[in-house]
């Protein structure tokens, strides 16, 4: 309301004064003034209004929308904080409602504890005993969904057959990415052509895998019974030969070759899985120069076997042949000898160190060993037809992959949405097999721990380990190359040696995509009469 004023003001008083200055003089006696016209700082629309009562009412009120303006800002900064949070640190995200770890932290994810269990496979171990068959945690700002147990791989495996899991992580680790992605049913041939590849090399140098293994025999049986033998050293140079002679050709009958092929080859897969994952290859620069400079000379040479193979006829047919008799680019047949000859290489070796082994770890199992192939084979010589007919030899070398968890992991991109028991797998995790884990549940296996080829007798045993990708029509194609050599090599050690232990030896294993010994496996050897 406004204010009735005189025509002319009357002379100012003191206390008019102080009124207009904001500072009311409480006289005795003398009492306020009922209202004052003022020019309000909050409503300057109404400049000529009042305020009921002082200036003392009008800052109070000032002070109270300043109040509220400070909430306000204060509310939106906290929204906005915790936005970035649940943005930035995957800490905050869920894992679709999957048990499992949240990130130690904000950059790596779960890489620290990874590291301190030792090994990817280890970390799963304590991951899967403490949360279950399926559980999660990050990798970096990925999520990734780990499986282990066989039941609920049936769930995951059945509708994602497209590609097998140990070649993906092997082609993601070198970062080669034709075949991982694309057409589905490109895939598929691409992958029968790799199969046959690998079944037709087999048939044509069966003669030279038996040659390798004999002169492998006749060293050992020079050796005088006492001497130590360090079979990873020599079942690696045996597995270098056979692979590189049956995937590439003749030219790798020269040890000078083999030599330099096995120097690129352990410089690359001393970094496949562990350099990788722990992240020290690109904190190293003389480390990541040398794994460069090895993948670019051995690339080199399989291009050069490229060309000189396309379009000619030769006696004996390699895997090499096959990847060119298909309708493939230079750089996906460069990429598929690749694998096959690294992958090739460490699964041979490390099937055949560790069947090795456990022969000397039970003198029951190798002289069960030694009367099938004595009974199939007698005195005539192994044919690629009787390799059939060594039931018990094939059980030996499963229950080798098994007891060993020869290949601990295995991956799939789960490239749409899907669902495992009742947790829903969000589109683009990955999805490791936690291999190592299924091959000793207690669940799954009697005495998991035990040596024992006998359990593959049973039918159930066999199926299950079909499922997992170790045999049957979902077997790696590496692993299927290892199982032929590790026969012929076996069948001929046993009919001609006893295989020892060395006393107070004790064997560590080191987990990374293919397991082997931390240290150097020693045995012993002695005629048989």
């Amino acid at each position: 309301r406004r204010a009735e004023l005189p025509a002319r003001p009357p002379p100012r008083s003191s206390a008019a004064v102080s009124a207009r200055r904001g500072r009311p003089q409480a006289a005795a006696g003398r009492a306020a003034p009922r209202s004052i016209a003022l020019v309000c700082p909050i409503r300057p629309q109404s400049c000529r209004s009042t305020c009921a009562g002082t200036w003392r009412a009008c800052g109070a009120a000032r002070t109270g929308w300043a109040m509220l303006d400070f909430a306000i800002f204060a509310v939106t900064f906290l929204l906005i904080l915790v936005g970035a949070v649940l943005y930035l640190y995957p800490a905050s995200r869920q894992a679709s409602g999957i048990p499992g770890m949240t990130p130690t932290d904000e950059k790596d994810g779960n890489l620290p504890d990874i590291v301190t269990s030792g090994s990817l496979h280890e970390f799963l171990v304590n991951l899967h005993e403490k949360y279950g068959p399926v559980v999660s945690f990050w990798f970096g700002r990925r999520l990734v969904v780990s499986v282990g147990s066989i039941d609920l791989l049936k769930q995951h495996i059945n509708p994602n057959r497209t590609s097998d899991p140990f070649e993906m992580m092997l082609k993601s680790l070198l970062r080669y990415q034709s075949g991982l992605s694309g057409d589905a049913g490109e895939s598929h041939l691409r992958k029968k052509l790799y199969e046959n590849g690998v079944t037709k090399s087999l048939q044509s140098n069966f003669a030279v895998i038996q040659k390798l293994s004999e002169e492998l025999l006749a060293k050992w049986l020079s050796f005088p019974e006492s001497q130590h033998v360090p079979l990873c050293q020599h079942m690696l140079g045996f597995a270098m030969k056979s692979v590189t002679q049956t995937a590439m050709g003749s030219s790798f009958e020269d040890d000078r070759e083999v030599i330099r092929f096995r120097r690129n080859h352990d410089a690359i897969w001393a970094e496949i899985g562990k350099g990788f994952l722990d992240g020290s290859l690109d904190k190293s620069m003389t480390r990541k120069k040398l794994y460069e400079d090895a993948l670019m000379e051995m690339e080199s040479v399989l291009k050069k076997i490229t060309k000189e193979r396309r379009g000619r006829s030769l006696n004996r047919h390699v895997f090499i042949d096959s990847l060119l008799q298909g309708n493939l680019s230079d750089k996906q047949i460069l990429e598929d000898t690749m694998i096959f000859s690294l992958a090739g290489c460490v699964i041979t070796a490390n099937l055949c160190t560790w069947a090795v082994y456990f022969l000397t770890t039970s003198e029951e199992v190798q002289q069960n060993l030694y009367k099938e192939v004595d009974r199939v084979l007698g005195k005539g010589p192994l044919t690629h037809e009787k390799i059939e007919q060594l039931r018990y030899c094939r059980q030996v070398l499963c229950e080798t992959v098994r007891t060993a968890k020869l290949t601990p992991i295995a991956a799939r991109l789960q490239e749409l949405e899907g669902r495992i028991d009742q947790h829903i797998i969000p589109k683009e995790t990955l999805v490791l097999y936690a291999l190592g884990v299924v091959l000793q549940d207690s669940s799954a296996w009697a005495s998991p721990y035990k040596f024992d080829p006998d359990r593959f007798s049973d039918e159930s045993a066999m199926k299950n380990f079909s499922l997992l990708g170790f045999s049957g029509s979902q077997e790696c194609p590496e692993l299927r190359f290892a199982y032929m050599v590790a026969t012929v090599l076996l069948s001929m050690l046993v009919r001609k040696l006893y295989l020892h232990p060395v006393k107070g030896q004790v064997m560590e294993t080191k987990y990374e995509l293919v397991t082997s010994p931390k240290e150097e496996a020693w045995i012993t050897v002695s005629k048989r009469s």
